[in-house]
């Protein structure tokens, strides 16, 4: 009898763990039940401490998983990474995803932000068939990524440092620090001088300042000079140009009527003109030999034939 009860006891402990068991599965399946989207990463970066089920937030929020990380065989350069997150992770154009540390002794997670208010979706899928998040450089990724860059040129500037230290290069120095106490010296003695030299350059300007008011004012006069009295001149001119123009026209006219009395007097009256006067002359030569008939001979001298000279026989040789 007492056998029998231990059998019950141990057999209701059995049922009561596999209904509690029971309960639980039922419990995560229910909690398995919230629905997920997955996203596509595709970091240039060292994603080094990310790993499978690596927490993913959203401006600090629990929001997803990492569930897939891997390279791609034909972009080594990138890794993939695949997230879930929540349905309702307001996962909106202008959202990216980068890699922060969240503490010194914590693994890095996949921070998302950037989302705009009022924009759409992320909905576009990527080659592995979800929708693409851009990845963007910030946090300890970026500084690591960054890291030997920094390096090397922090050797190259402690390179070009040791060389400008050398001791070659520390006479140098040495001469020019010793060349700059000299000039300071210099300009120290000759600070007066200088002194004199700026006032006298000040008072310059404030004169060249008159100057060009006095220039403006003379210009100014000059206009109002050219305006009062070289209008009027110039009004004048004008007009004593129009006359002459006037006259002028006036005289050509006046050629053009004269222009046939000119052309009868050139043709008829000037040839007529010349034949009187070698009439002219013709009677004044012959009343020359009249008067000097008169003088000569007397009337009858005029009046008779002239007198043929007598002969006389002379001696012939």
């Amino acid at each position: 009898m007492e056998t029998r009860s231990n059998h019950i006891l141990v057999g209701g402990v059995v049922l009561a763990l596999l209904a509690g068991l029971l309960l639980f599965m039922i419990w995560l399946a229910g909690l398995s039940n919230t629905k997920k989207q997955c996203y596509d990463i595709y970091f240039a970066q060292d994603v080094g401490g990310l790993n499978k089920g690596t927490n993913v937030t959203f401006a600090g929020v629990p929001v997803g998983t990492i569930t897939k990380i891997s390279l791609l065989p034909d972009r080594p350069e990138f890794v993939w990474v695949r997230i879930e997150v929540e349905t309702d992770t307001p996962v909106l154009q202008g959202t990216s995803a980068q890699i922060k540390a969240v503490g010194f002794t914590a693994p890095p997670e996949i921070q998302l932000g950037g989302a705009v208010r009022g924009a759409k979706r992320v909905t576009q899928t990527g080659p592995q068939g979800c929708p693409v998040i851009p990845a963007t450089s910030g946090g300890l990724g970026a500084i690591l990524a960054s890291a030997p860059e920094l390096i090397d040129r922090i050797q190259r500037l402690t390179e070009r440092l040791t060389e400008l230290v050398s001791d070659k290069n520390q006479d140098g120095i040495s001469d020019i620090i010793s060349n700059v106490d000299k000039t300071t010296a210099v300009l120290a003695e000759r600070a007066p001088d200088l002194a004199d030299a700026i006032a006298d350059a000040r008072i310059a300007a404030r004169n060249a300042g008159i100057a060009a008011q006095n220039v403006g004012r003379l210009a100014d006069s000059t206009n109002r000079l050219v305006n009062e009295q070289g209008k009027p001149a110039a009004e004048d001119l004008r007009k004593t140009i129009a006359s002459a123009q006037q006259a002028a026209d006036n005289l050509n006219a006046m050629i053009t009527d004269a222009r046939p009395g000119i052309q009868n007097l050139t043709k008829s009256t000037l040839p007529e003109a010349n034949r009187l006067v070698r009439d002219l002359r013709e009677l004044t030569g012959s009343l020359s030999q009249f008067s000097d008939r008169l003088n000569n001979d007397g009337a009858l001298g005029v009046l008779g034939p002239e007198k043929l000279p007598e002969y006389k026989p002379g001696k012939t040789k």
